[in-house]
């Protein structure tokens, strides 16, 4: 069994924007997470909801430290990013940090 942090981000933005603005949080948010020493992957989830979408990005870090070497020391905040606010459609002010569990097979 190995213990990890894994760290959910949430956000809104209209379905007509969702390639576009998956792009930009590759070309930011993920490239930043994976330059990390420490974080152990990236991945981005959406689920569509009439004309929104949802997305998370779930991240998986070997320790609360690493998490704070990208999040800085107010850790649970969100970090957002210059054209954040061209595509989202709202700013959730946390994230969501889960003790996780592996067990592998």
């Amino acid at each position: 069994m190995q213990k990890t942090i894994t760290r959910i981000w949430h956000g809104k933005v209209k379905k007509e924007h969702s390639e576009v603005y998956k792009t930009y949080v590759e070309e930011t948010g993920l490239k930043n997470y994976q330059e990390v020493k420490g974080n152990l992957s990236a991945k981005i989830l959406l689920r569509f909801e009439d004309d929104i979408c949802h997305m998370l990005t779930v991240t998986e870090w070997d320790s609360y430290d690493s998490i704070k070497m990208f999040a800085g020391k107010d850790f649970e905040k969100a970090r957002y990013y210059p054209e954040d606010k061209k595509y989202l459609l709202g700013f959730e002010e946390f994230v969501t940090h889960y003790e996780t569990y592996v067990y592998e097979s």
